[in-house]
């Protein structure tokens, strides 16, 4: 039966969302499922041949996709952040990521036979990790934080410095034959690293002046993303990915410069390419396999994971301050994701045109690589973990969505009591006047992309969703459901004073507990804490309990959580009515004119 053009790119379309939510469902990387989905439709069936599709726009269309992948990633790399990290992180993506370049190449040489040229391409695609993939397995597992923080930014840093890598390796190979190939070379690093800064500070005098209106600003960012790679690959071949990579970490540390919206907006388009590329980069897999692949894949699988990682882990983490038990961790924790896969693809069409002598084994070992650490770390990870005993500690602290003046007063009162809290949202002024009250703070989409690989929920066990949107309320409860359990996410009410509780009914289908109660709601509470209303610990004694407590600050007293003897953290909720013992913390919304020396935590 033959299948039209247009019902092969809706499937695809359509693969891609069923893969990335089955990902979400089962939290694993999505990368697995895409790829599995694309070797069944592509090699197993033969329903999808993405170049019968597109024809001759194939090889720009991944070339352009990859290209804003990398942008995107580069995007997010800060000075700032690499800084502030330890010496072991710093010498895992500098030395360590040179000492996994330099042993999987003597694996792709010795092992699949390829020449030293393109085991050095290999081993600089498949260098890198990615967050990604590391996210969804830290999330699994839970290790301590120091672990956890480790890998994080490994994952981050190395993502861009990979992608370079794979540039300058490529570089040398695709132009090692001629005399005049290191010229070539330094004039296509020269050529995308200028295009790539000169296009930067452009865009960044665009923004910072106002002279693309805000509307126009994620649709501008795109397309000079674009023209800055077909630019630059048309002054140098293949100088187009560095260009863009340069562009990305220049924009994300020029000071003053917030480009986040961007970000997001290239998060959700790169979540598009990332479905669609890794399904028709899949489909494309020749079949049968080049002679020996099968068996070549799984021999640098097993040398990666059990040889390559550890001995680049010993190296980079040496003095460090690191536990053996913790390095042992690390050193089994290395997915291959996103860049290794796309840019892998990329070349290989590339170096296929040239015909070069072994550039068939490319993919196949990229891919095996990728599927195979993936699925061998999620299944195995956790299970080590507890062995090691590098757990965390059971999460007590708090995820609150939203900075306005009720999430910050709740979260100073958590903290004082040595409950970790991290506040997340997208208002800059609300976060802004957090960090000013030296609070915890995230800035960004709180259920975006960026926030799986970025936001840190170490020690966090708990959401509390308290923005002024209903839907980002809603949002958040079904995102952080799968992380924290059903029973720990709440929503605060949104309801105008005077509403009934009832008509607060909008999401009942996807709604969580209502956090302090049905009758609470964040306009009451702003309105109580502009009135002189205060956030109160008290401790509840044999001679002082619940209601003397009561009986001093009135009825209309709001209770709004209370700590255990064990420090453990009780949230009163729909459905969830206060507890309270001798020797508890009670924490809750008082009227004005009671001054008994109880703690204020009022927001400012």
């Amino acid at each position: 039966m033959h299948i039209s053009a247009a019902l092969q790119l809706a499937a695809l379309i359509t693969a891609g969302f069923l893969a990335q939510w089955l990902a979400w469902r089962v939290r694993l990387p999505a990368i697995v499922f895409l790829l599995v989905i694309g070797l069944v439709l592509g090699p197993a069936l033969g329903w999808l041949d993405p170049e019968a599709v597109l024809g001759e726009l194939f090889f720009p269309v991944v070339s352009l996709g990859v290209a804003i992948i990398l942008f995107e990633g580069a995007a997010t790399l800060r000075l700032r952040d690499v800084r502030g990290l330890q010496g072991t992180v710093v010498r895992l993506v500098t030395l360590g990521a040179l000492v996994t370049m330099g042993l999987l190449a003597v694996a792709a040489h010795y092992i699949a036979g390829l020449s030293w040229g393109l085991a050095a391409l290999f081993g600089a695609l498949t260098c890198v990790t990615g967050p990604t993939v590391i996210a969804p397995i830290l999330r699994t597992v839970r290790p301590n934080v120091r672990i956890a923080n480790v890998l994080r930014w490994e994952g981050i840093v190395i993502d861009p410095i990979g992608a370079l890598l794979a540039v300058l390796v490529y570089e040398i190979v695709r132009n090692g034959q001629g005399g005049q190939s290191w010229l070539v070379f330094g004039e296509t690093v020269l050529v995308g690293s200028v295009v790539g800064a000169v296009s930067a500070l452009v865009l960044a005098t665009l923004l910072r002046r106002h002279w693309i209106p805000e509307f126009l600003q994620t649709y501008g960012t795109l397309s000079f993303v674009l023209f800055t790679f077909a630019g630059a690959n048309q002054l140098a071949s293949e100088s187009g990915l560095l260009a863009v990579t340069v562009m990305g970490m220049i924009l994300a540390n020029i000071k003053g410069l917030a480009i986040e919206e961007i970000v997001n907006f290239k998060e959700n388009l790169s979540t598009l390419l990332i479905s669609g590329l890794f399904i028709m980069l899949a489909a494309r897999m020749p079949w049968p396999l080049p002679p020996g692949a099968w068996w070549m894949g799984l021999a640098i699988l097993l040398f990666a994971q059990f040889i390559v990682r550890p001995v680049s882990v010993w190296f980079s983490t040496v003095g460090g301050g690191l536990s053996w038990r913790e390095r042992a961790l690390i050193a089994w924790i290395a997915p291959r994701g996103i860049v290794a896969a796309a840019v892998s693809a990329l070349f290989a069409l590339k170096l296929e045109q040239q015909n070069l002598a072994g550039s068939d084994y490319l993919v196949p070992l990229t891919f095996a690589l990728i599927i195979g650490t993936v699925v061998l770390q999620s299944f195995t990870a956790g299970p080590l973990a507890r062995y090691l005993k590098v757990l965390s500690p059971e999460p007590r602290g708090v995820l609150i969505v939203g900075a306005n003046a009720p999430a910050r007063a709740v979260a100073k009162a958590l903290i004082a009591q040595g409950v970790p809290v991290r506040i997340a949202d997208d208002d800059w002024f609300d976060v802004r006047a957090a960090r000013m009250d030296n609070l915890p703070t995230w800035y960004g989409d709180p259920v975006s992309d960026r926030a799986e690989a970025d936001l840190d929920l170490s020690g966090l066990g708990q959401l509390f969703a308290m923005s002024a949107r209903r839907e980002l309320n809603n949002l958040a409860c079904v995102h952080y459901r799968s992380e924290f359990g059903r029973h720990a996410v709440y929503e605060l009410a949104i309801r105008e004073p005077g509403e009934g509780a009832a008509n607060n009914g909008a999401a009942q289908g996807i709604q969580a507990p209502y956090l302090f109660g049905e009758q609470v709601s964040i306009a009451m509470l702003h309105e109580r804490l502009q009135q002189g209303w205060r956030i109160k610990t008290t401790r509840i004694t044999e001679t002082f309990g619940k209601d003397a407590f009561f009986a001093l600050y009135g009825q209309e007293t709001t209770p709004l959580l209370s700590l255990d003897d064990k420090e453990r953290l009780r949230v009163v909720a729909q459905g969830k009515p206060l507890v309270l013992k001798p020797g508890w913390l009670l924490v809750a919304l008082v009227p004005p004119g009671q001054q008994d020396g109880a703690a204020d935590y009022s927001a400012k």
